[in-house]
């Protein structure tokens, strides 16, 4: 039996929280509702932006990020994960005041592109100005070669796919933003990406594997598919 408690520090944004939730259903070996984990989700919309706060235009998210971990450790969950890798600037402050260990997103997609993709060379990320600026993928990834869009692509074709009136956070998965991506992608493909990293979970709703000659890799799905098998190891 699944016993353990998995739990899901969300809100940023709902919908990526949302995805993340069925990406754990369906890494999840069960053939009844009875088999599933029980899941505790903290969906908190309300925790400031992470991308202004990383460029300093914004309010520090840290305090309410730690207020949903507290909410989830109250409910006894044995392992979480944080489906927005922009927030992961800051998981290592979460962490300190929490019990519990929360999966990092970085560290799971390093081991598995070394895993599945040991050959790779060069890797195209999308993902928020913010989550770039931190460096994340640079620090994590410092054995291969990360290249991300130009400026003027990222702002009129990533930023606008994902914050724009009609982006992913408007709710809008369809149409624009997949083009914008698309095209986003093209750039990185000519400049010689071998694999491309969904780096925003907003990205991963629209994106998808079929829409690349290469691939295309979801960290969310990675870190469902490994919070399943850290509950399981656990268990047993």
């Amino acid at each position: 039996m699944n016993d353990k408690i998995i739990g899901i520090l969300g809100g940023m944004g709902p919908e990526a929280t949302a995805e993340c939730y069925l990406k754990i259903i369906r890494a999840t070996k069960a053939n009844k509702d009875q088999e599933h984990y029980r899941v505790i989700i903290d969906s908190n919309a309300k925790i400031p932006d992470r991308t202004e706060a990383i460029s300093g235009r914004g309010e520090n998210p840290v305090p309410q990020m730690v207020d949903a971990a507290k909410n989830l450790e109250k409910l006894d969950v044995d392992v979480a994960c944080i489906p927005c890798m922009t927030a992961h600037f800051f998981i290592e402050e979460v962490q300190k005041a929490i019990s519990f260990p929360l999966l990092n997103a970085f560290l799971e997609l390093k081991k598995f592109i070394s895993d599945y993709y040991p050959g790779a060379t060069k890797i195209g990320v999308l993902a928020t100005t913010g989550t770039l600026e931190t460096g994340l993928f640079q620090k994590y990834f410092d054995h291969l070669e990360v290249i991300h869009p130009t400026p003027i692509t990222q702002n009129e074709k990533v930023m606008r796919a994902i914050y724009g009136e009609d982006g992913i956070k408007s709710g809008n998965t369809e149409g624009a933003p997949l083009e914008l991506l698309k095209g986003a992608s093209q750039e990185l493909l000519d400049n010689g990406a071998e694999v491309i990293i969904s780096g925003c979970t907003e990205i991963g709703l629209v994106l998808k594997p079929s829409h690349l000659p290469v691939p295309l890799i979801d960290p969310m799905e990675v870190v469902a598919n490994v919070v399943v098998k850290e509950s399981v190891y656990q268990q047993s």
